[in-house]
């Protein structure tokens, strides 16, 4: 049988997980043998940009992932007039893009589960200290995002999520309840730490379960060792290859 597969769509933050601890690692490891989790994370890209992957990546005529979360908002919320602006999407374009998100996979598979995922919350002073490390002297002085219109962006997101009946994180206010988020959760104001990383984690694991796709739910894709006689080793897959029934 073939495994299932869950895919993680998304900007930095999504390529990033599969870095050491990362949320995507972690993601794979429960899913071990149940379903294979495929990273499609692009550093730097909005949702505007990101549009033009949806055919590549969710082709009509291919075998559909059982879930697949969405990630963006981070770029799309930098600030016009401020040095990353050329990230900027109106956060009214940015919430179309969202439900041609949706549609398309809704249309790749009515019975995916999709997820969609706020930016995390915005921390200006870590963005302006990375800045300078990076740039010395030359460093901007104001920060090319905010924590606020980060939020607005992030409500957004729920709102398209409820809109579309689909299931949501709000990363940007989950993150926010931790005492000292600003540096325990984000490294540089934006993207995560390896803390940051297990909320993010802990909230996908948290949805996967209350859609019905938690690990227990999921079969190993032939039999477990145990099930294989050493005598006779082909009845074990002459029978249901799956230790676990759906």
């Amino acid at each position: 049988m073939m495994r299932p597969k869950i895919v993680l769509f998304g900007d930095s933050i999504t390529e990033q997980s599969i870095g050491e601890n990362g949320w995507g690692v972690s993601l794979a490891n429960a899913y071990s043998r149940r379903a294979d989790v495929l990273v499609r994370g692009y550093g730097g890209y909005n949702t505007r940009w990101a549009m033009f992957l949806l055919h590549h990546l969710f082709p009509l005529d291919s075998t559909t992932p059982i879930a697949t979360t969405i990630f963006f908002g981070a770029n799309d919320a930098a600030l016009l007039g401020r040095t990353s602006e050329r990230q900027h999407v109106p956060i009214e374009e940015f919430k179309e893009n969202l439900r041609k998100f949706v549609r398309h996979l809704k249309e790749c598979s009515p019975t995916m589960q999709i997820v969609l995922i706020t930016p995390p919350p915005l921390n200006e002073e870590g963005r302006l200290a990375f800045a300078k490390s990076k740039y010395g002297e030359k460093a901007t002085k104001v920060s090319e995002r905010t924590n606020e219109v980060t939020g607005q962006y992030a409500n957004a997101c729920v709102e398209v999520a409820n809109e579309m009946g689909v299931w949501y994180i709000n990363l940007w206010s989950k993150m926010q309840e931790t005492d000292g988020w600003q540096t325990k959760l984000l490294s540089d104001g934006l993207h995560l730490t390896t803390e940051g990383n297990t909320v993010v984690y802990r909230e996908v694991i948290k949805v996967f379960n209350e859609a019905g796709l938690s690990t227990d739910n999921l079969p190993f894709d032939f039999p477990h060792h145990s099930k294989i006689d050493s005598e006779h080793p082909e009845r074990a897959f002459q029978q249901n290859t799956c230790d676990v029934q759906l």
